[in-house]
């Protein structure tokens, strides 16, 4: 065996093994992207302002203030120059005058990965015919629900989360976490609240690994993962926002959120053991509610580099808008704030607004 070929090896089982040696601080962080290039182009700025089949991901509490019977959305993206694809998929119906139902699908995965483990045969020929692939996939199903209370203002919404996560036919595991989220308006000003994975989502992992990959593990020093449970702590997201109509064509939407976790310090802006908080700041100018033009800042990222010196970062984000009529198509440039490597990811999505067609008489 090779040089090249036990590091083609380990770079198949390195996948399996970062998977359950994941910590709780950061389990589950395909969820943490964020869907729709409205909400991108703001730098994740939107569990206040979401209006549409989006916030069944952002605060479904939002999905009260769809106006049509229903709303469908989709988006792609791709990261690490294409070598990962990120969709979503995205549905809303109005159950009544005060409720909402959503449903949304996500997928994060790597595909077509090289499995060399049986490169070379029992004799010791290569025997490049020996060589598969596998995928890497995390799914995420989401079902939400929007109640709009008694009290004026207040929007009320829930999520219930399967998580679905496989690595070839090496790994998998499944996932069940709930959301809870609130909305309230007051005058001009709109203020949310998200509690995400607020009873701690739990991942049940097992492993499937033959015995020729179990003695791999052992003659590079690696542990043979066990069968295990990994836990997403709860997330807290504040937010708060205001629209500003200057003339009656143009318009300007700014959010501020705040991300709190409470699992130790994190590099983010302000941390202590207590809590760390993570603020992002997202503005929307519209013309004639048709045209739009988005920017937002956040990220903000606080370490020390390997010569001591302290390194403080953040990634702002652009994006545009254009409705034609019941049609909204966004874009959205993220990443751009990478100093070391300029990984810049296109995003598209698209959300079409559909009405409940009136019975012939």
């Amino acid at each position: 065996m090779n040089r090249k070929h036990i590091l083609s090896i380990l770079s198949v089982l390195a996948i399996v093994a970062t998977v359950h040696a994941q910590t709780r601080k950061y389990s589950n962080e395909f969820l943490n992207i964020g869907v729709g290039a409205r909400a991108l182009g703001m730098s994740n700025s939107y569990i206040t302002s979401v209006d549409d089949v989006t916030a069944g991901y952002w605060n479904p509490a939002g999905l009260n203030r769809i106006g049509n019977q229903y709303q469908v959305g989709l988006m792609h993206s791709e990261y690490f120059a294409g070598i990962a694809k990120y969709d979503y998929a995205g549905f809303a119906t109005r159950l009544d005058s005060s409720s909402v139902l959503g449903v949304s699908v996500i997928r994060f995965g790597v595909d077509d990965i090289p499995n060399t483990t049986e490169l070379i045969d029992a004799n010791g020929n290569v025997d490049y015919n020996r060589i598969t692939t596998f995928s890497a996939v995390d799914w995420a199903f989401l079902i939400s629900y929007a109640k709009k209370v008694k009290i004026p203002g207040l929007n009320l919404g829930a999520n219930v989360k399967i998580i679905r996560r496989k690595v070839g036919d090496f790994a998998g595991a499944w996932g069940f976490g709930l959301d809870a989220a609130a909305m309230y308006d007051y005058k001009k000003w709109k203020f949310a609240v998200m509690a995400r994975d607020v009873t701690s989502t739990f991942n049940a992992w097992s492993y499937n690994l033959s015995d020729e990959t179990k003695q791999i593990f052992l003659q590079t020093g690696n542990e043979i993962p066990q069968n295990g449970v990994e836990i997403t702590l709860p997330k807290l997201i504040l937010g708060t926002a205001r629209k500003f109509d200057f003339t009656k064509k143009i318009s300007l939407l700014a959010e501020v959120n705040l991300d709190a976790t409470f699992d130790g310090k994190r590099n983010v802006l302000i941390k202590s053991k207590v809590a760390s908080l993570d603020p992002h700041i997202g503005l929307e100018a519209g013309y004639m509610n048709m045209i739009f033009l988005r920017a937002g800042v956040g990220n903000y990222q606080s370490y020390t580099d390997a010569t001591g010196k302290a390194v403080h970062t953040f990634q702002p984000n652009i994006g545009v808008g254009v409705r034609i009529k019941s049609v909204y198509i966004d874009y959205a440039l993220t990443d751009i704030g990478d100093q070391s490597v300029a990984l810049y990811s296109n995003v598209f999505s698209l959300k079409i607004d559909i009405n409940k067609r009136k019975p012939k008489s």
